[in-house]
């Protein structure tokens, strides 16, 4: 009877299987790191935009929020009711909802539909402040209606990875008649909870969407996130009962025993993000626009140090692709280790690093005076201080330039920066959304300014490619040429822990993102 009731259907929408016994009403309580830029999802870069925000808005398609590793088996319909692919797979057609209303009581449409892709692809620029991901539409040539039911994406190229694009939480649908400024104040959208405030350094409030198309959905009457900055703050807070869920990325592997220790009622999961830190390197300045410098910056990291001793040894060491198990294009370690810089005898890296320094004329006499640039949060101050160990090994001495989210971003999308230690989360365990969003010529996400025509043209061939074991070999040699260019190196990818307490219930965490998981619409509190 229960597996029975776990498949009914609300409006139209399957709930979850453990959805059955569900209650209304209550606030769901999660502590947040930081100042978020804005709400604006479609505008900004980081997990601490999207987490959030998410409940506010749809997508046209979604991954199923109970399966915890997304992958286009996992995609289901959400403001669209079916799609289809044309039989040369450029054309994705869909059909919509009918009746669904944004916030302000407004009717959604196809025409929103377009107005969104029109203006995140850059079709119609200057329609919104910045696009971080516009590099991921590349491909999309046109969006087409027939109808207010019907939308038809038209791209250049086969690409059987577009539909995952648009099924990430950094792809909701946008509301055609709400001018961009007021999405950085008061989005509007058509998901389960609506906006209500958002203090800076102090929390964000969301409230339940009375009116949502899902009808009976959500049950939470609201979700609350109080910004704190300190992080043992942030767990003594959880500890205590102040917090129902720590941040979601927030639990690192030495966290995690104290919390079991001292709440072992606590659920908690220790999980791949999909997120890994890495060295960024701006190119077009000196001194690291010369690539033998770039190169010893390369050959001077100890990755295994690093896990060790931010994740105990728990992180994976990759390229840019999430590593396997839990990912499905990550390079094993006997190819990984034949990479410039991953090879495992360190000592032999850092000889030919301080040779190739040494012929620059550094020594340590002669330290190369430099700033490591980074964001003022835990995990990204405590990998940029090894770092700035690391690199004293071969005649680099840095001082840690420190700044804010807000500042930080801003920063870095400039370019303001000579090195810094930074944080990449990939949205999707796939090559397209990594490649393009990090790598191609362009790309607001490229902090590196890298430009490389010719592997541009790889990324496109092993987007077309649908055979699995050649794309892998696709992928891994585009790999290889992005380590030996020195472009974005990969110190670890991360591991972290969700923490919740018993009593929120129908959680899901993702495993191999942390960027995907935040509807929210059917948890709910026990209490």
């Amino acid at each position: 009877m229960r597996r029975i009731l776990a498949c009914l259907a609300i409006g139209g929408v399957l709930v979850s299987a453990s959805a059955w016994a569900q209650k209304y009403g209550g606030t769901l309580t999660v502590s947040h790191i930081d100042s978020p830029p804005s709400p604006s999802i479609q505008e900004e870069a980081t997990a601490s935009v999207v987490i959030p925000f998410m409940p506010i808005y749809n997508n046209l398609v979604i991954f199923d929020q109970h399966v915890p590793q997304h992958s286009l088996n996992t995609i289901r319909p959400e403001l669209a009711t079916a799609w289809t692919w044309s039989t040369d797979g450029t054309a994705l057609t869909f059909t919509l909802h009918d009746g669904v209303k944004w916030h302000d009581g407004k009717p959604f449409s196809s025409a929103d539909v377009k107005c969104t892709w029109d203006m995140v692809s850059g079709l119609t620029p200057g329609k919104i402040r910045k696009s971080p991901r516009q590099a991921w539409w590349t491909n999309l040539k046109q969006i087409t209606v027939n109808g207010p039911a019907e939308v038809t994406f038209h791209l250049k190229r086969r690409q059987p990875s577009f539909l995952a694009l648009l099924a990430a939480g950094w792809s909701p649908v946008y509301p055609c008649h709400i001018p961009s400024a007021q999405m950085r104040t008061k989005p509007i959208g058509t998901g389960p909870f609506r906006f209500v405030e958002y203090r800076l350094n102090e929390s964000m409030k969301l409230e339940r969407n009375p009116d949502y198309w899902k009808k009976g959905l959500p049950y939470l009457d609201a979700i609350e996130y109080k910004i704190v900055p300190n992080r043992a703050t942030r767990m003594l807070g959880f500890i205590a009962g102040t917090f129902d869920m720590t941040y979601p990325t927030d639990v690192l592997v030495p966290l995690l025993g104290d919390i079991r220790q001292q709440d072992p009622k606590a659920h908690c999961e220790m999980r791949r993000t999909n997120v890994n830190v890495n060295l960024i390197i701006n190119r077009d300045a000196p001194p690291f626009d010369n690539p033998q410098i770039r190169r010893a910056l390369a050959l001077a990291i100890d990755r295994k140090a690093a896990n060790d001793i931010i994740n105990e040894g728990q992180g994976r060491i990759g390229g840019s692709m999430l590593p396997p198990p839990e990912g499905v294009w990550g390079m094993p370690d006997e190819v990984l280790h034949t990479l410039t810089g991953y090879g495992p005898d360190v000592g032999k890296n850092r000889a030919e690093a301080r040779a190739i320094m040494t012929k620059l004329g550094y020594g340590p006499d002669n330290m190369l005076k430099t700033k490591i640039f980074t964001r003022n949060i835990n995990t990204f101050r405590d990998p940029a201080l090894i770092m700035n160990d690391q690199l004293k090994q071969i005649f680099i001495d840095a001082e840690l330039d420190v700044v804010d989210t807000p500042q930080y971003y801003s920063r870095v999308f400039k370019k303001d920066y000579a090195i810094g230690v930074n944080q990449t989360g990939s949205s999707l365990d796939d090559p397209d959304q990594n490649f393009y969003e990090n790598y191609a010529c362009g790309s607001l996400r490229n902090y590196t300014n890298y430009c490389n025509p010719a592997l541009e043209k790889e990324f496109e061939a092993q987007s077309m490619e649908t055979d699995v074991a050649r794309r892998k070999a696709m992928v891994w040699d585009i790999e290889r040429r992005l380590a030996d260019d020195v472009v974005r190196p990969i110190i670890y990818h991360d591991v972290a822990a969700a923490c919740w307490h018993p009593y929120v219930m129908n959680m899901t965490i993702m495993v191999n993102s942390i960027y995907n998981g935040w509807r929210w619409e059917d948890v709910w509190l026990d209490k």
